[in-house]
């Protein structure tokens, strides 16, 4: 799926509104602007870059300036840098004993965790790599189920947990089975009860300690899959997995369905360091695709006449 299509949602608050901006030889009226900030609201876009956005349309009116082009560049001054997602057939290779990256994934319960772990560990098939996927999610009967069946569907191996069972042993266990098998990487699910619940981050830190017990340095990446469906609320969850368990890196999902997809050019405010490495486009593998502030900022404006 396409980038203009997987944020048609977003993009038609975007497009109802910047239309009467647009017009040709015509400056934005105070009631354009007023519409403008409405529906950049209503898309969860930030309020700081929401009036910069007006401030834009404001300046270049006044001079005469291309409009599109610069909220074409508000835009992009608001979101992180492009950033490359690691390669783990590099990292590995860097390492003594050539050691397979581990990388947990963390966020809310039905954030899309699940899924993307299966995306994910298609990628690294895709790359030659052999991948193994560690179930770590034992407080729900259907956690390590549903990672169990990706594995299966993959034909990729799976360290499930049993419900109930401890989390971080069985964090801990895929780390094994993977050096054992010469796997790389392994992709490990945890729990998403609601972030505000304490327990859950004491949890996240035990398990991130008996990975790093089997395997000195690991894990190495610790990615938070965000619900492009919640808006901003899916950055304040953001905010306090990367208090509890340093973040390294953003998975958005659910763009497709969204139309708030706005809140992203809240993530530079929000988590300054943490850059986002891929945006899940629709529901199919291939659908997983390396964030690019160009083609979601294209992906939202009209297109030059």
């Amino acid at each position: 799926m396409s980038w203009l299509s997987a944020l048609s949602r977003t993009r038609a608050r975007f497009t109802d509104a910047l239309a009467s901006l647009f017009r040709p030889g015509s400056a934005p009226s105070a009631a354009d602007l007023d519409d403008l900030l409405d529906l950049l609201v209503i898309a969860d876009v930030p309020p700081r870059v929401a009036q910069e956005l007006l401030d834009a349309a404001r300046h270049t009116a006044s001079r005469s300036l291309p409009l599109l082009d610069a909220a074409r560049q508000a835009l992009l001054d608001a979101l992180p840098a492009a950033a490359t997602p690691p390669d783990f057939a590099t990292e590995s290779a860097a390492r003594p004993d050539r050691t397979p990256t581990v990388v947990l994934l963390v966020g809310i319960n039905g954030s899309g965790k699940t899924t993307t772990a299966a995306k994910l560990a298609q990628k690294a098939l895709d790359d030659g790599l052999s991948p193994l996927l560690g179930a770590a999610d034992t407080f729900r009967a259907a956690g390590s189920v549903q990672l169990k069946i990706w594995a299966d569907r993959l034909g990729v191996p799976a360290v499930v947990g049993a419900t109930g069972a401890d989390a971080a042993a069985t964090a801990y266990d895929a780390v094994a089975a993977a050096l054992a098998r010469r796997c790389n990487p392994v992709i490990i699910d945890t729990a998403g009860r609601m972030h505000t619940r304490e327990p859950l981050m004491r949890e996240l830190q035990k398990l991130r300690s008996a990975v790093a017990k089997r395997l000195p340095g690991a894990p190495h990446h610790t990615w938070a899959v965000l619900d492009g469906m919640l808006g901003q609320n899916a950055l304040a969850q953001a905010r306090q997995f990367h208090a509890a368990t340093p973040l390294d890196g953003l998975i958005v999902t659910k763009l497709d369905g969204s139309s708030k997809a706005g809140f992203l050019l809240g993530v530079r405010e929000t988590l300054p360091a943490v850059p986002i490495l891929y945006a899940g486009l629709g529901e199919s593998p291939a659908d997983l695709a390396p964030f690019s502030p160009e083609a979601y900022v294209s992906a939202l404006l009209p297109s030059p006449t």
